[in-house]
């Protein structure tokens, strides 16, 4: 089913270990290891396209229904005002959507510097959000 092409394609298929938090037919949620803020998830067809408005209609439909209740469990699991989300989609040529806890506007910013999270910060939120879920 997959090439391998992408890094994402690559998670999706289990050659990358990730810290998954959701996942069915179409889409899997991860979380980013380089996290602009703790809870940092992402989300990602299974089908391998680089812009997510190319993305067939049922996808783009979909996607932001599977990732509600990921954004309601981030909202429960961290202190923050809302889940932000993003799309930039340059870093990866495969379509993703950002689902961050946000108190501010800046809190979204992509341009500050991220630092790769230590695998136990990465295990302690994964077993934050599940819980949540």
């Amino acid at each position: 089913m997959f090439g391998g092409m992408t890094i994402f394609s690559r998670i999706i298929a289990g050659e990358i270990p990730s810290y998954k938090i959701a996942e069915n037919e179409k889409f899997y949620a991860f979380l980013d290891i380089f996290p602009i803020r703790e809870g940092h998830v992402l989300v990602v067809p299974k089908k391998e396209v680089d812009n997510l408005f190319d993305l067939p209609a049922e996808y783009l439909n979909e996607m932001l229904l599977f990732a509600q209740p990921i954004a309601k469990a981030i909202e429960k699991a961290f202190d923050c005002n809302r889940c932000g989300i993003s799309v930039i989609g340059l870093e990866v040529p495969h379509a993703h959507i950002h689902l961050v806890p946000i108190n501010s506007a800046n809190d979204l910013n992509f341009t500050r510097s991220k630092p790769q999270a230590s695998a136990e910060s990465l295990k302690a939120v994964q077993e934050k959000i599940l819980a949540a879920l």
